[in-house]
């Protein structure tokens, strides 16, 4: 008989164990052992390759209480190895029903100023888990994402403060198995730093990395204007 709680961190972003979606999960799984809880942490990209690690992401998905996901946003919606791997635990669902409640959330980060652009990626996770019997535990949108980058957030607590508290906000309600509150949605959706210098600072990297490779001359270049 199991005596602690268990969660199970699922990384879905290629940019593996350096990543915005890693620091964001990891925090909460950190939080969560905090609570008692047994964690465990797979990067999608390494546990959808073989048969035997497909296997090893079923059993641990299986044994969990709480399943997070978190990743970034691809146009609009998740990337392909997260839809993946959510096929591969749908089709295990269905083939062996869940005899005990399962918790699933999301966090998912992109690009762009607006945490809004991450309401689709949310959306499809929410049905998700409705059509393969996880309870759902809600969804976190962090817009600027690049603010983040891949450095903890332990580092960089000055910055992040308010995605620190809204994640600190989900531990407790995942421990108390109550739904996600409004505060740590609105907390995580709040801009790091102001639109103006994020869209400063992404255009001079954007135009620095064009220039390494020689197309900084190109970027406004419109070849299929008719």
């Amino acid at each position: 008989m199991r005596t602690k709680k268990q969660a199970l961190l699922l990384v879905g972003s290629p940019g593996k164990e350096n990543s915005t979606s890693a620091s964001l999960g990891t925090f909460l799984i950190e939080k969560l052992q905090d609570h008692g809880f047994k964690t465990d942490v797979l990067f999608i990209y390494k546990s959808i390759r073989q048969d035997d690690s497909k296997r090893a992401l079923l059993g641990k998905v299986r044994q969990a209480d709480v399943v997070v996901i978190a990743f970034p946003l691809y146009v609009d919606s998740l990337p392909y190895l997260v839809v993946k791997s959510l096929e591969i635990i749908a089709k295990d669902r269905k083939e062996k029903i869940p005899k005990t409640e399962q918790s699933l959330l999301c966090i998912v980060n992109n690009g762009f100023p607006e945490a809004s652009q991450n309401d689709t990626a949310i959306a499809i996770c929410h049905r998700f888990a409705a059509e393969t019997g996880f309870k759902w535990a809600g969804g976190l949108a962090l817009g600027g994402g690049g603010a983040i980058g891949d450095k903890p957030l332990s580092g960089i607590k000055s910055r992040a403060r308010n995605v620190i508290k809204s994640l600190e906000i989900t531990a407790n309600s995942l421990n108390s198995r109550v739904p996600l509150p409004q505060e740590a949605i609105t907390l995580m959706a709040r801009p790091i730093v102001p639109k103006w210098l994020y869209l400063l600072i992404a255009t001079i990297g954007w135009k620095k990395t064009a220039k390494k490779f020689n197309t900084h001359k190109n970027l406004y270049d419109r070849p299929f204007l008719s």
